[in-house]
């Protein structure tokens, strides 16, 4: 019995949701139709994902605060391995640090990812996963992008209809897949990362060697898991690079040109009195109008006769 038919349930209702929706304006057998009801399930679980990215926002930035207490506990109890994980832990809890919470995302992702892995796996060979109707599974399996099935996979492109589009576009996928795999890793590690971070050499060697994983697995991928996990890269890209630029990590290059950004904003307020005290004045003048009082009207007198 599979663990996961609950979740593939799931994830087929909310793509046939999202095509219904997309229906009125593409047709509905087309490619298109599909491939943007798969960007919009990634684009509604990112945003159930953002509490979690929060988090590992938060333990990234507690790791780096607490690495000197991590370097004295590792010297002082060098000898002794069970110490030295009891220290830790303590310290972890004291800061309230989960060296695990950056995992989070990718971690809560998987599942959902694996079940809509076996729903293209479905539409391939049309049998049904996740109570999809018989009608919806054969729009789904005839569908297309760019002459490319949304089942298709790299290996098996023989098996289609068109194997040479296959075969550009998986390789088109997996090529943008890599690449944002490897500068959302890059854009970590050189604007948010400290001089003295000893994770740097670690996330250094992961910038390599993730974007190689995927490069190599994602030949069996599915167009349709190619397109979910480009598009979720680069929500991560953009995402992770909204935070760096307006909250970096203390001692942190990102930091550095966030303090040169808002001096340089000073500076031009400072070289420019009058528009300074322009808004004062506009300040002064709507708080004046805002509590003036509201003189009574005079009322006419009768004439006496």
């Amino acid at each position: 019995m599979n663990p996961l038919n609950w979740l593939e349930t799931i994830v087929a209702s909310i793509l046939t949701f999202f095509h219904k929706v997309l229906s009125l304006v593409f047709d509905p057998d087309s490619g298109w139709a599909w491939a943007l009801s798969i960007v919009c399930l990634v684009v509604l679980i990112r945003i159930l994902l953002i509490p979690l990215f929060v988090k590992q926002i938060k333990s990234q930035r507690n790791m780096q605060l607490i690495q000197p207490q991590v370097k004295e506990i590792q010297r002082k109890f060098a000898g002794d391995r069970e110490r030295t994980s009891q220290e830790l832990m303590k310290l972890y809890k004291e800061t309230g640090t989960n060296p695990l919470s950056s995992c989070l995302p990718i971690l809560a992702q998987a599942p959902i990812f694996f079940a809509l892995f076996q729903v293209l796996q479905g539409i391939a060979q049309s049998n049904s996963k996740g109570g999809m109707s018989t009608e919806l599974l054969t729009s789904a399996h005839n569908a297309t992008i760019f002459g490319a099935p949304l089942y298709s996979t790299f290996t098996h492109r023989a098996d289609t209809a068109n194997p040479s589009a296959t075969a550009i576009v998986t390789v088109t996928l997996i090529i943008l897949m890599t690449v944002t795999t490897f500068l959302t890793q890059r854009q970590l590690i050189v604007k948010n990362s400290a001089a003295d971070n000893p994770m740097v050499q670690q996330q250094k060697i992961l910038l390599y060697v993730f974007p190689f994983i995927f490069a190599i697995s994602g030949i069996n991928f599915p167009v349709g898991v190619l397109l979910y996990w480009l598009t979720t890269n680069i929500w991560t890209m953009c995402q992770q690079f909204y935070v760096i630029r307006n909250s970096p990590a203390p001692g942190t290059p990102a930091e550095v040109a966030l303090e040169a950004r808002k001096a340089a904003k000073a500076a031009k307020k400072a070289s420019n009195p009058g528009a300074i005290e322009s808004d004062l004045l506009d300040g002064e003048l709507n708080t004046n109008s805002k509590t003036k009082r509201n003189q009574p009207s005079r009322k006419s007198r009768k004439k006496k006769n």
